[in-house]
């Protein structure tokens, strides 16, 4: 994977949880998951298509899911309900549209897909490249934003 595809996903975070939650996360160390790794107990995954092509996977805690979705909703969630999994779908929507955007400026030209909310734990997940990632921590919790992006048939098919 190419490196430069998560800059815009590091401004992205930064971005739009202050906006969100007017809360001014930090970033920690990046690191490499293997092709397969374990999600946490909430992942969101949004598929990337065009000139870029994989996934992006945010995953947390039950408890930081609940206390970001409380964030965004203006009240308290006791639970991981419906509510809350619709507010940070909508995050993780938002976060990865934001970096499509960011993309969109170096040239690549990406669409997004709609979130997938992941519960439970020990779910394996396969990427087709090896994944980066970047631990985002919050006064929530911590948020793993893992990113596995290739160039994608928009870019080939524009060289050719």
């Amino acid at each position: 994977m190419n490196i430069e595809y998560i800059e815009p996903f590091i401004k992205a975070a930064f971005t739009v949880i202050t906006q969100v939650t007017g809360d001014q996360p930090s970033r920690e160390s990046v690191g490499i998951l293997d092709k397969t790794f374990t999600s946490q107990p909430v992942t969101i995954l949004v598929g990337v298509t065009g000139d870029i092509e994989g996934h992006a996977l945010y995953g947390m805690s039950i408890v930081t899911a609940i206390k970001l979705a409380s964030a965004m909703v203006g009240e308290e969630l006791p639970v991981f309900s419906e509510m809350a999994a619709s507010a940070v779908s909508e995050l993780a929507n938002m976060l990865t549209g934001h970096a499509s955007a960011g993309l969109a400026q170096s040239g690549r030209i990406c669409d997004i897909t709609p979130p997938t909310v992941l519960r439970g734990m020990n779910i394996e997940i396969s990427t087709s490249t090896p994944a980066l990632m970047l631990p985002i921590r919050t006064k929530f919790g911590k948020i793993d934003v893992n990113i596995s992006l290739t160039e994608g048939r928009g870019a080939l098919s524009r060289v050719a």
